[in-house]
C-alpha cells in the first residue's frame, strides 16, 4: 500500500512474509546494492521475508519511506523485520524503514475503526483490554 511518500506492508492474519527462490529475488533491480545478500535470512536456500525484501527495494527505487505494520502479539514478525533490516547496506534507506504495531496505531484511529479492530482481531491501544472474542462484530455500534 502507498500513502503519499510511504509504502506500507501490513500483517493482520497472514503468518509470514512469504518465501521466494533466490533467482527471482536476486533479479530485482538494485538487489545487490541494497542488501547484504549473504546475511539475508533463508530457509532451505530460499529467501524468507520476500515481501519485506521486495518492498524495501521498491522504497529505495522510488525514494520513499517504508513501514511494516504488525500485531504486537506476533514478536516473530518483528524479529524477521529486524533480521531483514540489518541486511540493508544503505544507511539512509535503513533509517527510512520503520516498524509500527497495530496496537500503537489503534490509539490514534477513529472510534469506529478502533472498535472494528477490537472486535474483529482483539487489537486495542496499549493499556486497554480487548473485548471478549465471542462478541459478534454486528453488535458493534
Amino acid at each position: 500500500m502507498k500513502l503519499g511518500t510511504l509504502l506500507a506492508e501490513s500483517k493482520l492474519t497472514e503468518t509470514d512474509f512469504q518465501i521466494q527462490c533466490p533467482a527471482l529475488v536476486e533479479s530485482y533491480r538494485d538487489f545487490r546494492a541494497v542488501f547484504d545478500r549473504d546475511s539475508l535470512p533463508r530457509l532451505n536456500g530460499q529467501y524468507v521475508s520476500y515481501q519485506l525484501i521486495r518492498t524495501v527495494l521498491a522504497a529505495h527505487h522510488h525514494g520513499l519511506c517504508f513501514c511494516m505494520l504488525h500485531d504486537e502479539r506476533r514478536p516473530d514478525l518483528r524479529e524477521v523485520w529486524f533480521a531483514v533490516m540489518s541486511c540493508v547496506k544503505i544507511v539512509d534507506l535503513r533509517t527510512k524503514c520503520k516498524v509500527l504495531t497495530w496496537q500503537e496505531l489503534a490509539e490514534l484511529l477513529p472510534e469506529e475503526l478502533r472498535d472494528f479492530l477490537n472486535y474483529k482481531y482483539g487489537i486495542v491501544p496499549p493499556g486497554c483490554i480487548p473485548s471478549p472474542c465471542s462478541l459478534d462484530l454486528e453488535d458493534v455500534g
